[in-house]
């Protein structure tokens, strides 16, 4: 165990520095909060940096001996945890993560691919990775103005899905969506103005694009889609929620790859 007292720390100034997204793209590394997401991450192996714990935290017998000996932690005093932490109400116990070295390379072997363009919400990103790997999706492509997956929001509501979900973020969607046509890939988009209903699209081989919560699916990727589906509802509201839309998707691909 080490003890840094000192908020003029270098560590401590770098996991500050790791709130903004490009200190987290610069040095690929991003942070967790909580024993549940520190224990998702030791059962995951992913590569743990460091792991700093309040002394707060080790007196309250807040974290249970059983995992502090598992762990090489770096002990704080409660000011300078809460000076690094990004929740209201810490644990005490957060650890900087190393991201996948491979993070940019599409798997193509896949018969489905999800892709999102410019979702905004953290939440939204968070629960949509989440059910991704529900159904063991292993990548998600998300255009450079989607939000941060790794925006400790997301990160929370992810539940620990993304230590097994990888994310690609492409600097131009829809390039990446006219590379993967070449590859045979049928681009799909949902849309309001669509006659299909996701129920009777193919999805085999396919790339679903989830619009902008706001604008939907922008024009340029629309142009060049192969399809068109849409969500049928029978009541008067008009659209859902981008991550209940995306389970509906995610689901009904389950349920035609099960019916081969």
């Amino acid at each position: 165990m080490q003890v840094i007292t000192s908020k003029e720390n270098n560590l401590i100034k770098h996991i500050c520095k790791l709130r903004e997204k490009k200190y987290r793209d610069e040095y690929c590394e991003f942070i967790i909060e909580g024993v549940k997401l520190l224990k998702e991450a030791l059962n995951e192996k992913v590569t743990i940096k460091n792991i700093i714990i309040s002394e707060e935290a080790i007196k309250q017998k807040t974290i249970e001996k059983e995992l502090l000996k598992k762990i090489d932690y770096i002990q704080v005093p409660e000011s300078i945890f809460k000076l690094i932490s990004n929740v209201e109400n810490p644990q005490g116990i957060l650890a900087v993560i190393k991201k996948n070295s491979n993070s940019d390379i599409i798997d193509e072997k896949s018969d489905f691919i999800l892709a999102l363009d410019d979702i905004q919400d953290p939440g939204n990103l968070g629960t949509i990775i989440r059910t991704a790997d529900s159904i063991n999706l292993k990548q998600i492509i998300v255009s450079k103005g989607t939000a941060d997956a790794y925006n400790p929001k997301v990160i929370r509501s992810t539940m620990g899905a993304i230590y097994r979900v990888k994310i690609i973020e492409t600097e131009n969607l829809l390039e990446t969506l006219k590379n993967l046509q070449k590859k045979k890939y049928k681009i799909v988009v949902t849309s309001l103005d669509a006659k299909k209903t996701i129920f009777n699209t193919n999805l085999n081989k396919s790339v679903i694009v989830i619009g902008n919560e706001s604008n939907g699916v922008s024009k340029k990727i629309i142009d060049i889609a192969d399809e068109k589906t849409i969500i049928p509802m029978e009541g008067k509201t008009e659209s859902l929620n981008a991550s209940v839309a995306t389970g509906i998707i995610l689901y009904e691909y389950i349920r035609q790859k099960n019916n081969k």
